[in-house]
């Protein structure tokens, strides 16, 4: 059956919705992909050269040890190497799992696209530390914390499981992590990517290079792939 997620599926109750101001896109540095970031259309970033030979589309949970594998063992290769010189972009899609995973995203796109792919790292460099107290936090509250309105919820999950640290260590002050935990077309948004996403998508992380799904789960299996394509 198709899974179709919403706020109401993960146990989000309402809240007003607020606003967080959007940031430009980042512009690249001489001969540095890595820093031009751009927002799409359905609110992914996509990071690299927007003319890259080599389209990869990433789907990832942030509460997903396999998507934290990926991304540590990725970066020295796909984006110091690949993404840098500009013959790969990578494109984020959130899939979401859970609540810890929701609030993840929530604050790693809190700086707009000039703080995302340093936050979206620091997310799975950290996921071990996090992920545990969170949910040590969430099954010693969860009940309590169910009956809170969206916005409550985010905030005392980030908190319990120490994201808006990792926020702050970027740069994000608490005002403005409270306005994006608080924001709930934002996280309409994040949602609607997992409910979008190919019925084809099992689990945690999945890949599309130039839009033909990658059958493997690692980098591993997915760096020769990303090379017969023409990443350099």
């Amino acid at each position: 059956m198709r899974l179709v997620l919403s706020l109401a599926a993960l146990g989000l109750g309402l809240a007003l919705p607020a606003t967080a101001a959007l940031s430009a896109p980042v512009q690249r540095r001489a001969s540095d992909w890595t820093t031009h970031i751009a927002q799409t259309p359905a609110g992914a970033y996509v990071i690299g050269n927007p003319a890259a030979r080599v389209k990869l589309v990433e789907y990832v949970s942030y509460t997903c040890p396999h998507c934290a594998d990926f991304t540590v063992k990725s970066a020295p290769v796909l984006k110091d190497r690949m993404v840098r010189s500009g013959s790969t972009s990578v494109e984020i899609r959130h899939f979401i799992r859970d609540r810890l995973d929701l609030a993840a995203a929530l604050v790693a796109r809190c700086g707009g696209a000039g703080r995302f792919a340093a936050l979206h790292q620091a997310m799975f460099a950290q996921q071990r530390t996090w992920l545990e107290r969170g949910m040590e936090y969430e099954q010693a509250n969860g009940q309590r914390i169910g009956t809170y309105p969206m916005a409550a919820q985010m905030r005392a999950l980030a908190e319990g499981a120490g994201l808006t640290a990792i926020g702050k260590a970027a740069g994000l002050t608490d005002a403005q992590i409270g306005v994006c935990l608080g924001d709930r077309a934002a996280a309409d948004r994040v949602v609607a990517m997992t409910s979008s996403a190919p019925a084809s998508i099992e689990g945690t992380p999945s890949f599309f290079i130039n839009g033909k799904q990658a059958d493997t789960f690692t980098w591993e299996g997915l760096q020769p792939l990303l090379r017969a394509a023409g990443a350099r």
